[in-house]
């Protein structure tokens, strides 16, 4: 279907309005379908400047019901904690090895979890994973010396989110074919988590906008008192 079919057969509704949660999530499931499962995104718009280090909000969530994305995770670690990443259903383990691949710029992932040991390590890479946002952070779960719990949680469907220049935070929290029950839920643990990641510079009224929206349909704001 193209954009201009589809926006004429879109159902009516008021891009002014600010819906409250079910009722957003009603409309954009009656949406008109592609031919793929859409992904389906949630813009935050924060009262936060991120270029203050009291003000950058930067945090991971675990979805209940993730978000429909399959993650390809390479973990650095040797020994144990090596063999317990691959139990734990890691795509790529190795250290030295894997430092070889990344320098080469094969990169076959979309997540990096360490081990605390094999962090001199992935420093020598670091300005390769760093640009790409793979850089693991121990404030963030991804430096650990339980990398088989962290490899399980990503794959489970923990998400990171981070402010971006105009205080915005988008991220994906399911697909179009999740149910509305699944997608709420995982829209509330999001939301919670951004309220608790709140830094110490932001001012009172921290969460002003919130919208939903798939990846070929328009947004729809969403009453954050609803959530």
């Amino acid at each position: 279907m193209t954009q201009t079919k589809r926006s004429k057969a879109m159902p009516e509704f008021d891009r002014m309005k600010t819906y409250d949660l079910k009722e957003a999530i009603t409309l954009l499931k009656s949406m008109p379908k592609s031919k793929f499962d859409e992904s389906v995104d949630i813009a935050f718009n924060l009262a936060v400047d991120p270029k203050y280090n009291d003000q950058m909000v930067r945090a991971t969530v675990l979805l209940p019901h993730g978000n429909g994305k399959t993650v390809r995770v390479a973990v650095f670690a040797k020994g144990d904690a090596a063999e317990a990443a691959k139990k734990a259903g890691a795509d790529i383990v190795g250290a030295e090895d894997l430092v070889a691949q990344v320098e080469k710029g094969i990169i076959n992932f979309d997540r990096v979890i360490a081990a605390p040991d094999c962090m001199p390590l992935v420093g020598r890479v670091g300005k390769i994973l760093g640009p790409k946002g793979m850089m693991p952070n121990p404030k963030l779960g991804t430096v650990t010396p339980n990398v088989a719990k962290a490899v399980q949680d990503v794959k489970s469907g923990m998400i990171e989110f981070k402010v971006e220049k105009a205080g915005i935070v988008h991220a994906g929290v399911g697909r179009l074919s999740f149910d509305e029950k699944k997608l709420a839920e995982n829209i509330q643990a999001l939301v919670k988590a951004v309220k608790d990641a709140k830094p110490s510079g932001a001012k009172t009224n921290y969460l002003q906008r919130l919208a939903v929206s798939s990846t070929m349909g328009p947004g729809i704001k969403i009453d954050i008192t609803s959530v």
